[in-house]
């Protein structure tokens, strides 16, 4: 078997060096002595990132970023649920303001962080990985 040590750069040596401890026992208990060195099989398992795949990638990742901020949409329905109820109650009763206005301030602030944990998510998905 040939010396693939110069084939791949430290980029991919590094991905292969958090592959090595399951390969080599893997490798050692089924290898005789005289065959394969581990650190030749352990460059034969390097992950390998084409053009193909990296464009595969990064649509996913636009597509799950978009499904995430799809959230935002529901944040919007739910805020102008709260409002609407909060005109329809203080129609009703007018002597319920304050409270009323109270919950609905409540019901704004919980829709609201919905619509934020959504718009996050989807920055995370775009930025972080």
């Amino acid at each position: 078997m040939r010396d693939l040590t110069n084939s791949f750069s430290k980029a991919d040596n590094m991905y292969a060096q958090r592959l090595a401890v399951p390969l080599t026992r893997a490798l050692v208990a089924r290898v005789p002595a005289s065959g394969l060195r581990p650190e030749s099989a352990l460059l034969l398992r390097c992950l390998h990132t084409t053009v193909a795949r990296k464009d595969i990638d990064s649509a996913a990742k636009y597509i799950g970023a978009g499904a995430a901020t799809v959230g935002v949409a529901g944040s919007g329905a739910g805020i102008g649920n709260v409002f609407g109820a909060l005109v329809i109650g203080y129609a009703r009763n007018p002597g319920l303001k304050q409270q009323l206005f109270s919950y609905a301030i409540l019901g704004f602030a919980l829709s609201e962080a919905m619509g934020l944990f959504c718009l996050t998510m989807g920055f995370m998905i775009l930025f972080a990985l």
